[in-house]
């Protein structure tokens, strides 16, 4: 299975000039951590998740700067002096657009990326979820809930076959169907000519 497979395409995004506010009810709203940015052409250029809202100067609770002069100094001035992770915190907390809080080195797949290698993207990098691109441009998102999904999703293949026909025939048939895309177990199903029982065997991939 393929990214196309199982991603989202109805997607929820925002542009660069979203405010900060407005982001935050979209997430509250939506019931969503994360949405990708993307320009007037539909391309993604960031991505914004909870984690970049969830220090803000409008709720108390951006990170507090350590003073590192003696007197009394305006916080400020104290992070201006700081190194760069204080100030990134101090545009954190205080920025207005989404432009100035998402994250701009963007990792993302094309659409016919492999079940297996997005599922080791998403652990490698740590993130929950990956934007899709063809041509450039955004066309869905796959997140963990959507490999899981397809796992709860994969089917059973069930095939009947006479008792009168040759095993190697069978076996043919039933490889053929193990190698179906979201099949994860086939069934054979046996039927018997008159007056004799039917038998049903799984054959688990």
């Amino acid at each position: 299975m393929r990214a196309v497979d199982v991603m989202t395409t109805e997607i929820i995004s925002v542009g660069p000039d979203t405010s900060v506010q407005a982001l935050a009810a979209l997430l509250s709203e939506r019931g969503i951590s994360g949405v990708p940015v993307v320009d007037a052409e539909n391309r993604v250029v960031g991505i914004v998740s909870e984690g970049d809202v969830l220090h803000r100067v409008e709720t108390g609770t951006e990170r507090r700067l350590e003073r590192r002069t003696r007197g009394r100094r305006s916080w400020w001035l104290d992070a201006v002096a700081s190194d760069r992770e204080l100030a990134r915190d101090y545009v954190k907390s205080h920025a207005r657009t989404v432009r100035d809080i998402m994250t701009r080195d963007v990792v993302s797949i094309s659409d016919t990326a492999e079940l297996a290698d997005i599922a080791m993207l998403l652990e490698t990098k740590r993130i929950k979820r990956v934007p899709v691109v063809r041509d450039g441009k955004l066309v869905g998102i796959v997140s963990r809930a959507n490999l899981v999904r397809a796992l709860a999703t994969t089917t059973s293949a069930h095939l009947w076959f006479s008792d009168e026909q040759p095993r190697e025939e069978r076996l043919t048939f039933r490889v053929a169907a193990e190698n179906i895309p979201g099949v994860r177990r086939v069934e054979e199903h046996i039927v018997a000519q008159p007056g004799q029982l039917a038998e049903s065997r799984g054959a688990p991939r």
